[in-house]
């Protein structure tokens, strides 16, 4: 009957108006530094077996076909796809972007470690690295930087090593930046503010230096930009208003069908 139509459409309006929230994410943070675009992921439901297909019909045969009627779809997952975002110079030595795979590792509040692409940061009074966004987590392992050393005398090398120019003209050493990486990064935990936390789906960080153990290397006065592709976003947009139109005109036919059905009893 009809009525299936009618819960089959609206399975396909709900999952699409969760597309199109996650399609609105995207394109609010085309210009989010780090950011990464995420995708969602559907799957059909149950279905109706209403014949089965490879029922023998004699002693030599068997049907080719069955009878088989799909309840509709439902969002499996959202899936933030970790590619490599253009690189923007800033000229602002503290901006840094990894140019491969890896995350900064920052501390959130209560002792644990959250993971960032995004590499705007600050000093913060004590003269440690922070994070700028609204929150100014610290940069794990980040150094004090002397207070009497200017933004522009500081140094971040491929490898993670940050030095500074002090005022005698003598470069010092001040730490050295380790970066983490997952063998499911689309299994992190996202807690906003440009911040990962780790979940049993991205197994446990493997922690090194830039450069090595397949982590990427580190470019001191650049940033990585946002993912969004605002074309393929739209086109995406555009596909799944599309994809929501014929959804309800579906429930209209079905609407339509059962009212035909019923006029028939006048």
């Amino acid at each position: 009957m009809a009525i299936t139509a009618l819960h089959t459409a609206a399975t396909g309006m709900q999952a699409l108006s969760t597309k199109i929230d996650v399609i609105a994410n995207n394109i609010a943070n085309a210009d989010t530094p780090g950011f990464k675009a995420s995708r969602a992921n559907f799957q059909d439901l149950l279905y109706q077996l209403r014949a089965q297909p490879g029922v023998q019909t004699s002693e030599e045969s068997y049907t080719p076909l069955g009878t088989e009627v799909g309840l509709g779809v439902a969002l499996s997952n959202t899936q933030t796809i970790f590619k490599q975002g253009s690189m923007t110079p800033t000229g602002e030595p503290l901006d840094v972007m990894i140019q491969g795979d890896g995350f900064f590792q920052i501390e959130l509040p209560g002792g644990a470690t959250g993971y960032t692409r995004a590499g705007n940061f600050v000093r913060n009074a004590n003269g440690e690295l922070v994070l700028g966004n609204s929150y100014g987590y610290r940069l794990k392992d980040s150094p004090s930087i002397p207070e009497e050393v200017s933004r522009d005398r500081i140094g971040i090398s491929s490898d993670g090593r940050i030095t500074a120019t002090l005022p005698d003209g003598t470069t010092q050493e001040l730490g050295q930046l380790q970066l983490a990486r997952f063998v499911n990064p689309s299994g992190l935990l996202q807690r906003g503010a440009n911040v990962f936390t780790a979940t049993l789906a991205s197994g446990e960080p493997v922690e090194g230096t830039p450069g090595n153990d397949g982590l990427g290397e580190l470019m001191a006065a650049h940033l990585e930009q946002s993912t969004t592709e605002a074309v393929a976003e739209l086109v995406e947009l555009i596909k799944a208003q599309r994809v929501f139109q014929m959804n309800s005109q579906t429930i209209q036919a079905a609407d339509e069908s059962l009212r035909t059905v019923a006029s028939l009893r006048r």
